[in-house]
């Protein structure tokens, strides 16, 4: 079979395994629980234009309701219910569902809110997965899409409190600031975490949406500046090194110039996010740094370098794929488009698990090293179908806006 016949037979059954098996999820967040299983069924639905497989994230979504209106009570983006507000969103936003997301989701607000205070103000917990940017990010989504001029000042006013937080816990020095984090708990080692998935980047990648909005950008530009200057100012200008930002920096940190590939850590977030940055604030130096530094990294290939066991969009190759189609998209450079279709080959050659979901695992380490399989968005087969939609549809997909990508 050639390419595309190979990617539709796995899209094929990726449905059907996410259709047997979503219940086995206890989870209703749009990364780790069934929320994002069921972006793949709507998503699934367009692409082949079979509305029941619409029908089938339906019931996905309902169960995801009767959950929390069963007592399900984890707030998070990445696993809990910020991430299923999000998602409710986003199907209504893309015409998927009709409802009513005003009367569905406000009494969630309160709750939310109060989770936001928690972590923020006691914890500083400024983890878009799983602390205050991820829930953020859900109020952000609602400030926009609310048809209610009452809600909207809520919105306004959570989201202006969570600014004012970032301002309050932030270490300011020399023109930067930055936000400090257990980055070992077995070492007890504090220092800055610059990653997409738990820190920095997420930080100034949040920051980069709300500053476009009046309502906003007086109290963002002055922390968003900072804290990108205080990213860059990490960039390793060694051309001999494969990375161009490290994944953290603590006191007495060593140079280390050979960091991961992927969304998660790393290069690829990191320079997303400054092109981004860059375009938002019309800085055409953090714009091309941004660019330079996903460029850069299109010469990594090689397995072991890159630190690439696996396929799921955290860590994995399609969520390089993801990452790159979408810079090409952005910015029409071919080199974009080619590093997707390596990533993406390297994908469909990877699917070699026989005990697998069409042949792909997930990889653990630490002390639950070993391959498991798993479903959801995040680390699953739900994100790689996702992602392979985006490759092949003729028609934009939103639903990456979850990754802090589009």
């Amino acid at each position: 079979m050639n390419k595309e016949s190979v990617l539709l037979d796995k899209l094929e059954k990726i449905s059907n395994i996410l259709s047997e098996n979503y219940t086995t999820n206890e989870h209703v967040g749009v990364l780790s629980g069934i929320s994002g299983i069921a972006l793949f069924q709507f998503y699934y639905a367009k692409f082949t234009d079979n509305d029941a497989y619409a029908d089938i994230g339906v019931e996905m979504i309902s169960t995801v309701i009767e959950k929390i209106n069963e007592g399900y009570s984890f707030p998070t983006f990445c696993t809990g219910i910020a991430g299923a507000g999000w998602t409710i969103e986003l199907l209504a936003k893309e015409g998927f569902v009709d409802v009513d997301s005003d009367e569905l989701l406000v009494d969630l607000d309160e709750y939310l809110s109060s989770a936001i205070i928690q972590m923020g103000e006691k914890d500083k917990f400024y983890d878009f997965l799983h602390g205050t940017i991820g829930i953020g990010f859900y109020f952000f989504k609602r400030y926009k899409n609310t048809k209610s001029e009452a809600l909207k000042k809520s919105y306004k006013t959570k989201l202006l409190e969570l600014v004012a937080s970032l301002k309050r816990t932030a270490i300011e020095e020399d023109d930067t600031m930055r936000w400090e984090t257990s980055l070992s708990k077995e070492t007890a080692l504090i220092g800055a975490n610059l990653s997409l998935s738990h820190g920095m980047a997420s930080i100034i990648n949040f920051l980069s949406r709300l500053v476009s909005y009046d309502d906003f950008r007086d109290q963002v530009m002055p922390i968003l500046q900072k804290a990108t200057q205080f990213i860059l100012k990490y960039a390793n200008d060694d051309v001999s090194c494969s990375s161009s930002f490290p994944s953290w920096v603590y006191d007495g940190m060593e140079k280390n110039g050979q960091e991961r590939l992927a969304w998660c850590y790393g290069d690829l977030g990191i320079g997303l996010t400054l092109y981004r940055v860059g375009k938002v604030l019309n800085d055409n130096v953090i714009t091309q740094k941004g660019l330079t530094t996903v460029e850069n990294s299109c010469k990594r290939r090689d397995l072991t370098e890159t630190r690439v066991k696996d396929n799921g969009l955290c860590h994995g190759t399609f969520g390089m794929v993801q990452i790159y189609n979408s810079m090409y998209k952005e910015t029409k450079k071919e080199i974009f488009k080619e590093t997707a279709d390596f990533w993406m080959d390297q994908g469909i050659s990877m699917a070699t698990h026989k005990d697998g979901y069409v042949g792909y695992k997930q990889w653990f380490g630490g002390e639950e090293e070993g391959w498991r399989t798993e479903m959801n968005l995040l680390e699953g087969i739900a994100g790689i179908g996702l992602s392979i939609i985006s490759y092949l549809a003729p028609f934009e997909t939103e639903w990456d806006e979850c990754l802090l990508i589009s």
